[in-house]
């Protein structure tokens, strides 16, 4: 039986991963080993712990890796305690594989240690851009320290092998957002209103603006500007506004967020996570998705929802046709809003999201773990591209 440990850092990524550990749970040739850590265990992001415990999972490590701090002295200390924890975690679990999803420094902290430790890692969503961002650095970091990867795109899986890694060991399974999708049964507007206690009305948008780590101030002018745009929209228009990552500079947009909240009780709504649940459902119900999220990117156009991307954070992603790309100014976010709802009816029909697959990433990205000999990860060859 072959051990396989999955790591969860933060809401969406847990979002994504959730039918992957279900598969793995329920499959009598594999164990699974769930470790859960940053945001997930912080009560100012939601203690999103208790959705994956809801869910009926059994969490094998928790690790405390969150200082409390808005900045990169203080994320960049956060990833050597979760080194120092994830050390004793991974020795104890001893698991066969690795699983992460991503480009967190959360999975950074996590990978370098599996790494170093000689756990072999499968990667997800290698070989993706995100040029206004941290995490594209981090990405690429992990799939270096990666020894299968699983890709959302044939594009994606191309790039990852221009890393230097053995095609043989790099599988386009497509989105695992898109699965989410087609699996996850989704709750009505009445059933999400009652939910939250917050009436939806006839319109509403959906919002999640994440720090731009690239950005000296993280673009916080740029979440102002937010701000100012959805304010400016009709009022009849309702607003739904979820937390931003635990990046630096993360409790600074809080703060701007909850104020702006506090002003607006009747027509904005705050909430640290929504669930992948609710979340979804509300994607689904909403007019649009604004902010700079890869769900922007993925979900929104699997469900036939328009989204505004703003500034450089997802540059360099491959865009559906239903995804609008803003400036950062006031002027121009609301215009690009203000689009973004006139063609909910015009994209239902749109088959905007094809190439991110059918949704059946988990079964593949199982099957190859049970085929894959693991003892013979660890050691890698860089692969070098034909000559032309």
């Amino acid at each position: 039986m072959k051990t396989i440990a999955i790591f969860t850092g933060t809401r969406a990524e847990y979002g994504l991963l959730y039918w992957l550990i279900k598969e793995i749970e329920k499959d009598s040739t594999l164990e699974l080993k769930l470790i859960v850590s940053g945001m997930h265990l912080s009560p100012e992001f939601g203690h999103t712990v208790d959705e994956i415990e809801n869910d009926g999972f059994l969490i094998h490590e928790k690790i405390e890796m969150l200082l409390s701090s808005s900045s990169e002295i203080g994320i960049a200390k956060s990833i050597g305690l979760g080194v120092i924890s994830f050390a004793d975690a991974l020795n104890r679990l001893k698991p066969d594989c690795l699983v992460i999803l991503g480009d967190r420094f959360e999975a950074l902290s996590v990978a370098q240690t599996a790494m170093l430790l000689r756990i072999p890692i499968a990667h997800l969503h290698g070989g993706e851009i995100t040029e206004g961002a941290i995490d594209e650095s981090i990405r690429h970091s992990i799939t270096k320290m990666a020894q299968l990867h699983f890709t959302s795109t044939e594009i994606y899986r191309n790039r990852v092998i221009q890393l230097g890694e053995n095609p043989e060991r790099v599988f386009n399974v497509g989105a695992l957002a898109i699965e989410n999708i087609k699996r996850l049964p989704l709750i009505s507007q009445p059933e999400l209103e009652a939910s939250l206690n917050f009436s939806l009305g006839d319109s509403s948008i959906l919002v999640t603006y994440h720090p731009v780590t690239l950005d000296e101030n993280g673009g916080i002018e740029t979440l102002k500007n937010l701000i100012g745009a959805i304010d400016a929209l009709d009022k009849e228009i309702k607003i739904v506004i979820t937390s931003p990552n635990a990046d630096a500079h993360g409790r600074d947009f809080i703060d701007l967020i909850k104020e702006f909240t506090s002003k607006n009780k009747e027509r904005v709504f705050f909430t640290s996570s929504l669930g992948k649940t609710r979340y979804l459902s509300l994607v689904k119900i909403c007019k649009a998705v604004v902010g700079n999220s890869s769900s922007g990117i993925f979900e929104a156009p699997a469900l036939k929802t328009p989204s505004v991307n703003i500034g450089e954070r997802q540059r360099g992603r491959l865009q559906p046709k239903s995804v609008i790309q803003s400036g950062e100014s006031k002027e121009e976010i609301e215009d690009a809003i203000k689009q973004a709802i006139s063609k909910k009816q015009q994209i239902a029909s749109d088959p905007c999201c094809d190439f991110y697959g059918e949704g059946h990433a988990s079964q593949k990205i199982i099957k190859t773990l049970k085929e894959t000999n693991l003892n013979q990860l660890t050691t890698k060859k860089f692969y070098d591209l034909p000559k032309p």
